[in-house]
């Protein structure tokens, strides 16, 4: 099965926006094969605009030169992504994140380039040019790169069938596809032509679909379609939007399951945004972050390092290399919070080998707070252990005593 667990890696977006090179990724995969991989960290996923040789920062260069193929098929920059030289695309870069050990991925925006649809390029094995199955009045309303399809026409299908098979010849094993998650109902065709492409290429590709909020109406139709689907807009390190995600991981959390999994974004940690300022650094505080990390284990999200990882301090290692935590995401089912007000939340995740349950609780005030539960409100007959997985402290009671917006988690045996 494709994505039985949420997937877990880095992205390049939130530290190098538009603007990540080879030597970048290359950095960055070797990081996380020498102290990450061994807790399940895989995917290294290069974001938007690698076809762009101008991309110099998160901001877009509207109508920017792009690079593409005979077939109008997105290629890398050469000057940014040297090892594509030739017409070998993402391959030798792919190749070398394998030989660690690694996953890779890539970002697209769906539909075609115009530039392709405006030279009326051919589409591989098909009597339709692009400028034919282009729908110029599909555009992005933030990236005026693509147009859309005309996903009603069968060229349409071959037009991504086309992309796909090119992306399962360099060995993408991720493909994030951005401007129609919350598009329905008008991107609900172009979701399922996208992902037939990605099924059929030959290749176990992880679908990724953003950005949100996906309305959770439609999460039947997602967890048809895609692997995993944004629940939020863009996530960034700010307690507001940090807060607001509890309210969006009770809707979802219902949804998380083998193959299909919501997805909460990011993890802004660490070193970001290094195109505008190198000595940028997260702006959550370190309870806010362990919140972050608690909250997107317990509910299973994906879990994708925004930060330019070489630049790690201990802490942030820390967070992601803290291994029961992680465990959650493997070993839980049901997710689900107790509760959940202004000023604080708890959560339960039982073990589906039935061993034990892991409880939550969420200082969401901005005050310090003793937060406690008792196992009848956990729903647990007694508590015979707890071990709470941030300190390793144990005890019998789930009882913290909590900074403001910092997080507890336990993992519990029954008495």
């Amino acid at each position: 099965m494709i994505a039985q667990y949420p997937p877990m890696g880095w992205n390049s977006w939130d530290c190098y926006g538009a603007a990540v090179t080879e030597d970048i990724v290359k950095q960055n995969a070797d990081y996380m094969a020498k102290h990450l991989k061994d807790y399940g960290w895989e995917y290294v996923v290069v974001d938007i605009q690698w076809y762009q040789p101008t991309a110099s920062t998160h901001e877009y260069e509207p109508f920017a030169p792009l690079c593409m193929d005979e077939y109008g098929r997105l290629i890398p920059a050469e000057n940014r992504f040297p090892s594509a030289a030739g017409g070998a695309g993402f391959k030798p870069l792919a190749d070398y994140v394998h030989s660690l050990g690694l996953k890779f991925g890539i970002h697209i925006m769906r539909g075609m380039p115009r530039m392709a649809a405006h030279q009326k390029l051919p589409i591989l094995n098909c009597d339709k040019n692009c400028g034919q199955v282009a729908n110029p009045n599909s555009i992005c309303a933030w990236n005026p790169d693509m147009y859309g399809l005309k996903c009603h026409m069968p060229e349409a299908q071959a037009y991504y069938d086309s992309i796909f098979q090119l992306y399962a010849q360099w060995g993408v094993d991720f493909v994030k596809c951005d401007d129609i998650a919350r598009e329905y109902p008008h991107c609900q065709k172009e979701i399922e032509v996208i992902s037939t492409a990605c099924r059929n290429c030959g290749r176990d590709i992880v679908l990724s679909l953003s950005p949100g909020a996906a309305p959770v109406e439609q999460a039947e139709h997602l967890k048809t379609w895609a692997n995993m689907w944004r629940i939020t807009d863009d996530f960034w390190d700010r307690w507001d939007l940090l807060k607001a995600m509890f309210e969006r991981a009770e809707k979802w959390c219902i949804h998380a399951g083998p193959g299909h999994w919501p997805d909460a974004d990011m993890l802004p940690l660490g070193a970001l945004r290094q195109c505008e300022d190198p000595n940028e650094w997260t702006h959550f505080t370190q309870e806010e972050q362990r919140t972050m990390m608690t909250l997107w284990c317990m509910m299973r999200s994906p879990l994708m390092i925004g930060a330019e990882m070489v630049k790690n301090d201990e802490f942030t290692l820390g967070l992601l290399t803290n291994g029961p935590l992680l465990e959650i995401e493997k070993t839980t089912w049901c997710a689900h919070p107790l509760y959940t007000t202004d000023e604080a939340s708890a959560w339960v995740a039982p073990r589906k080998d039935g061993k034990g349950v892991y409880v939550a609780l969420f200082n969401l005030s901005d005050k310090k707070r003793k937060l406690t539960l008792d196992a009848a409100e956990a729903g647990l007959t007694g508590i015979k252990s707890a071990t709470e997985l941030w300190s390793g402290k144990k005890s019998k009671k789930l009882a913290a005593s909590l900074n403001a917006h910092d997080a507890a988690v336990w993992f519990v045996q029954e008495a």
